[in-house]
């Protein structure tokens, strides 16, 4: 997750969209008092030769905290951080009415059944699981619905949802959206693109798995007219 007030906008990362990718290209366009939250030190180090950059001000100040937050903080003796994978939600509560209102917000969504395929082998795969569908029933998907992380009250917040299947457009779009002077590029290097053995999902899902996805999914599905 970024929050650039040099550029004015805000990044909502989802989960298996190419979301590290994105947040380490932007990286590369942010100023010092822009927040940047953490990633894996392996895409931290990657992030860091690409952009120049890695984690900064992602802790919260605790004025911005209730006192429950704060009693809960020395409790832990942790410092309350801004999270990779913050909700909008979250974000808002966080950042003046202002901030919000004129930042651009967006984020990335991917057709939930290659998102699936994609993080089933993530998670272990063949090696863990007997297949897809024990994957599934056993919550291997749990915290993957995208559509929880940019939306209040169930209503999209952000001012654009690009599509996974459009990366190579998405960065185009946001440069001239931010009025960039140079476009913003995607680094070549993918983060946990190595993990996955079947790259099309129609050759490993099963007629039980696809409605199940179905119905965890319905709202991205029937959002963006994604389709098996």
């Amino acid at each position: 997750m970024i929050i650039s007030h040099k550029h004015k906008f805000i990044f909502i990362k989802t989960r298996k969209t190419g979301g590290t990718s994105m947040e380490i290209a932007l990286s590369k366009i942010c100023g010092d008092n822009d927040i940047i939250t953490s990633i894996s030190p392996r895409d931290e180090e990657v992030r860091k030769e690409y952009s120049q950059r890695t984690v900064q001000n992602d802790r919260i100040p605790l004025g911005k905290l209730g006192k429950i937050e704060i009693i809960h903080s020395i409790y832990k003796r942790k410092l309350p951080r801004f999270e990779n994978h913050m909700p909008c939600r979250a974000i808002k509560k966080l950042i003046s009415e202002k901030t919000w209102n004129n930042y651009y917000k967006f984020t990335i969504e991917r057709n939930p059944f290659d998102k699936i395929v994609s993080l089933y082998f993530w998670r272990g795969g063949d090696k863990k699981f007997e297949n897809i569908y024990e994957f599934l029933t056993k919550g291997g998907f749990s915290r993957f619905e995208g559509y929880d992380l940019y939306s209040i009250n169930g209503i999209v917040a952000v001012d654009r949802v690009y599509k996974y299947e459009n990366i190579d457009t998405i960065c185009n779009d946001i440069s001239e959206k931010l009025k960039l002077k140079e476009p913003i590029s995607l680094p070549k290097y993918k983060a946990k693109s190595h993990t996955r053995i079947i790259s099309d999902y129609k050759e490993i899902l099963d007629e039980k798995s696809i409605e199940l996805i179905k119905v965890i999914f319905a709202r991205e599905i029937e959002l963006f007219n994604y389709s098996f």
